[in-house]
């Protein structure tokens, strides 16, 4: 683990309240999107001056890879794939 200067001190700390802020506008901007929904109740589209607003439903189908781990075993090991990432967090 390596030891941060002051410089990179500064800017975690400036990095975290900047997420606190983006924390608190991100409240509000759901808030807004949840007055909105309940205003169209059930409607999917609706006009509001110069933006259209949707809200559609849609469906997804994705596989279920834990029941075909049942059926197939380590045979379903063959058809998958690993997928490296490196998060970036600050705790």
């Amino acid at each position: 683990m390596c030891s941060a200067n002051n410089t990179i001190i500064t800017k975690v700390n400036e990095l975290m309240e900047l997420k606190k802020m983006a924390d608190e506008l991100q409240a509000e901007i759901d808030s807004a999107i949840d007055e909105i929904k309940a205003y169209m109740g059930e409607e999917e589209t609706m006009m509001a001056g110069s933006y259209k607003v949707t809200w559609k439903t849609t469906v997804n189908r994705r596989v279920d890879t834990t029941a075909l781990k049942k059926v197939l075993g380590d045979a379903l090991d063959e058809y998958t794939k690993t997928v490296i990432t490196r998060p970036f967090k600050v705790i």
